[in-house]
């Protein structure tokens, strides 16, 4: 078809105009080269939008004032600045030629803070190489000094505090600046009473107890942050709002006031899991949070899988400091068939137990444990009594509490318990657990891991399975069933051992964001004589998944030896 002339020209006119309204680009040269002074004159610039040609020649003006603004802001005072507009593949382009010239340099640079923030040691005075006499002049630097300054006087307080002189003067033909700052902070308000409101049914000494500061502690933002910290920490509560508003201050005391939303008293928890040791499995918690204005609290947790079952009771007493420290009366019974054989345990444990927090970090368990445990494990078979004394340390630095990248865990734990006092036999029993995770250029992942336990007692028989030592299965060496590798009776039943030793060093990599492929060698054994003990290794590669609540992992894993198989192991939860 035939368009007649008078259409096919508004066509081509049409389509003439929207060419002319596509997007225009800024191209900035900078002689000699500097990729700093053309990033921020491009910022200053920023985007030239739909502009025809008569247009962007308007706004060039412009422009080239910007860039003037963006040399100047760096240094440059001399920079020669012209502009073009041209055509480039179809499109419009401004080039903006830039001469930088010489920069101003700084001569005299003085930072001063005075008033009682110029005894704390914490409060830092401006200075670093962009600071010093010679250096290129910067105003975004210049502007930085001043903001650090202004934080740290709200942070530890000095609200009254002003610049009693700010000046920046350029002599752009002499090529010099010089710099003269005067901060005088005045004085330091201080933390003033902690008061306490909403729907919280505690005691308020034992709220108080949760306070990280002293009334009349100077002021820090940071101690308000902890004390936020703190008060969701506790488990109580499910709002919290601390209000320390330096207007309300009088005499330079400022009033803390904490509100408090009290949560749901109980919560109820199922789960359910699956292991190759144990098969299927089942959890269950309840927790009453809180029971009376002290904060104790209380509540039961049971596990349900085919080999296992068992059920525990608590009762928290919080001590003080309150969030690291609490007493802790434990009970609960289990039920155990040992390791696919006819061998199995009927333990019922009870003690008080006292958990703290170290400030180094460390976690740290005192427990005084009465357990009774009847047992069959082989041809031995009996009822042992024991009051054991105990303390344990662990300790967890790691990256990300479900994913970690870095990290390790250390953790000890020992048991004593004598003859005639409470027990039917001397022991002395410790493990000792070390976990440690590192991560290579992103993808590559490194794990290491090694488990000893060991005991000594003068009636070995008379010590319950609870007690003795088994090695094999997924957390301890793959390629071996759960707790298959032991000494063994004249009867070939595995009866544990008085020593074991486990390890494993794997290797991860990423082939997605959340999967990975791994390698793997475990080597271990639980044995009853430390002469040259026999270890047992396994090798294998697995994948892992990162699920929301940790990695699963899928193994399959060869054992190296004269009855050597391969499994699969299956297994969740986190590394470290």
């Amino acid at each position: 078809m035939k368009f007649p002339h008078r259409y096919t020209s508004g066509f081509v006119l049409m389509f003439s105009s929207c060419a002319a309204f596509a997007d225009a680009q800024l191209e900035v040269r900078i002689k000699p080269s500097n990729a700093a002074l053309k990033s921020n004159i491009e910022g200053y610039v920023g985007s030239l939008g739909e502009r025809d040609e008569p247009a962007l020649e308007r706004f060039s003006v412009g422009a080239i004032e910007q860039a003037q603004k963006a040399a100047q802001a760096l240094g440059y005072y001399q920079a020669q600045i012209d502009s073009e507009v041209r055509h480039v593949d179809n499109n419009l382009q401004l080039l903006l030629n830039v001469q930088a010239g010489e920069p101003v340099h700084l001569r005299n640079v003085s930072i001063r803070v005075t008033g009682q923030a110029a005894q704390l040691k914490s409060f830092r005075v401006p200075k670093g190489d962009a600071l010093k006499s010679g250096a290129v002049l910067n105003h975004g630097v210049y502007e930085d000094a001043k903001h650090l300054i202004e934080t740290q006087a709200a942070r530890y307080g000095f609200f009254s505090g002003r610049f009693v002189t700010q000046r920046l003067s350029v002599d752009p033909r002499a090529g010099v600046a010089d710099i003269e700052l005067v901060y005088d902070s005045g004085p330091r308000f201080s933390l003033g009473k902690v008061t306490f409101s909403g729907d919280a049914p505690f005691d308020e000494e034992l709220l108080r107890r949760m306070v990280p500061f002293k009334q009349d502690t100077p002021y820090d933002s940071e101690l308000i942050a902890e004390l936020n910290q703190a008060m969701q920490a506790s488990g109580y509560f499910e709002g919290v709002r601390v209000n320390a508003s330096p207007t309300d201050a009088q005499a330079q005391v400022i009033p803390v006031d904490v509100q408090l939303q009290t949560r749901k008293p109980r919560t109820l928890g199922l789960g359910v899991g699956y292991s190759t040791d144990v098969g299927p499995r089942v959890k269950a918690n309840w927790t009453r949070h809180w029971v009376n204005p002290q904060g104790h609290s209380y509540g039961a947790e049971a596990e349900i899988s085919a080999p296992r079952q068992n059920v525990g009771l608590f009762y928290d007493i919080p001590l003080d400091p309150p969030l690291t420290d609490k007493l802790r009366f434990a009970g609960g019974y289990q039920y155990e068939e040992i390791a696919d054989t006819d061998s199995l345990s009927k333990l019922l444990t009870v003690g008080p137990e006292w958990h703290s927090k170290l400030p180094s970090g460390w976690e740290r368990v005192i427990s005084l444990k009465w357990q009774r445990e009847e047992y069959r494990l082989g041809d031995d078979s009996g009822l042992s009594t024991l009051l054991m004394p105990g303390i344990s340390y662990s300790y967890l630095r790691s990256d990300n509490r479900i994913d970690p990248h870095n990290g390790y865990r250390l953790q000890f734990d020992t048991q004593v318990a004598k003859e005639g006092l409470g027990s039917d036999a001397n022991l002395l029993h410790g493990t000792v657990l070390l976990k440690g995770l590192t991560t290579v250029a992103q993808n590559h992942r490194f794990l290491g891991r090694v488990q000893v336990g060991g005991s000594a007692t003068n009636g070995y028989k008379s010590i319950p399975p609870s007690l003795r030592f088994f090695a094999g299965g997924d957390q301890s060496v793959r390629g071996y069933d759960y707790q298959s590798l032991s000494p063994e009776n004249s009867d070939g039943d595995r009866i544990g051992g008085r020593y074991m030793i486990a390890g494993s060093a794997e290797y991860q990599y990423s082939i997605a964001e959340k999967w990975r492929v791994a390698a793997f060698v475990d080597q271990g054994n639980s044995f009853n004589s430390l002469d040259l003990p026999s270890l047992k290794t396994g090798v294998g590669i697995g994948v892992r998944w990162v699920s929301p609540v940790g990695p699963l992992r899928l193994d399959l894993a060869h054992a190296l030896d004269e009855e050597g198989g391969i499994r699969l192991h299956f297994s969740m939860g986190p590394e470290l």
